[in-house]
């Protein structure tokens, strides 16, 4: 699933959401310094909006559609997974990982962002994560139920808490495995949350963009999209869509 984001990279940037001004500020202030890696960049949506906050960026991306993408506009990248990714002598102030750190070795990650951040840098990996609301949803996972039986991915939340309450896991996940690897500060686990309005064909274009998306075969993934457009005739011109920002900081000891 980690791979398969790039099939389409034009869509994928133009429709996932980029990040609030203040978790950008939040992590340059941080940051000791403007040098900063940005783990599994894809298209480079996060790298762009640290590159107008004046910080210097190096990006890496295991998929070389992405990172051509990303490239084109301006983001330097070395394709590699960063478990396997030469820092080649390089340290940086900073180490983020936008909506990617999910797909890494949470302890051989940490690890490895430890030996290449200069003492007192930052590991900050966050991502964005959104609420359709449930006139939505419930479609849409019932659809993905339907052609996808039994798939690990949860498009519906646990029972009582919802997607956007859920995803703390994988930011728990990650200090856990920060802890367990050595060499920073206690991790600071925090969130931002906020909204975003989309019309109805942007809404489609977000969830066919999604790692449970992705990855199906073609004709499965129109089915669940049909679901949704279905799902959408009745919910006006416009659906407002809330979202948090998940993530964490770790400072360098």
């Amino acid at each position: 699933m980690a791979e398969s984001f790039g099939v389409d990279p034009e869509r994928y940037d133009q429709t996932r959401a980029a990040y609030p001004e203040a978790v950008v500020e939040r992590i340059v202030a941080a940051s000791p310094g403007p040098g900063l890696l940005d783990v599994g960049c894809g298209t480079g949506i996060a790298s762009r909006q640290f590159l107008a906050a004046g910080r210097t960026v190096l990006g890496v991306e295991p998929d070389p559609r992405m990172a051509g993408f990303a490239r084109g506009t301006g983001v330097p990248v070395e394709v590699a997974t960063f478990e396997a990714w030469d820092p080649a002598g390089r340290t940086f102030d900073a180490v983020v990982s936008a909506a990617a750190w999910h797909w890494i070795d949470p302890v051989a990650g940490a690890a490895k962002a430890a030996r290449v951040l200069r003492p007192g840098g930052v590991l900050a990996p966050f991502g964005n994560v959104y609420q359709l609301p449930p006139a939505v949803a419930d479609p849409l996972a019932a659809a993905y139920r339907r052609v996808a039986p039994g798939s690990p991915v949860d498009l519906g939340g646990r029972v009582g808490e919802t997607v956007r309450d859920a995803y703390r896991g994988l930011y728990d996940k990650a200090a856990d495995g920060i802890r367990e690897a050595g060499g920073f500060d206690d991790p600071v686990v925090w969130r931002h949350d906020w909204h975003r309005t989309y019309r109805r064909d942007e809404v489609v274009d977000l969830v066919a963009t999604s790692g449970g998306l992705t990855s199906l075969p073609p004709e499965h993934a129109a089915e669940v999209l049909a679901a949704v457009r279905a799902a959408l005739d009745g919910s006006g011109d416009d659906v407002t869509v809330p979202y948090t920002t998940w993530g964490l900081t770790a400072v360098r000891r």
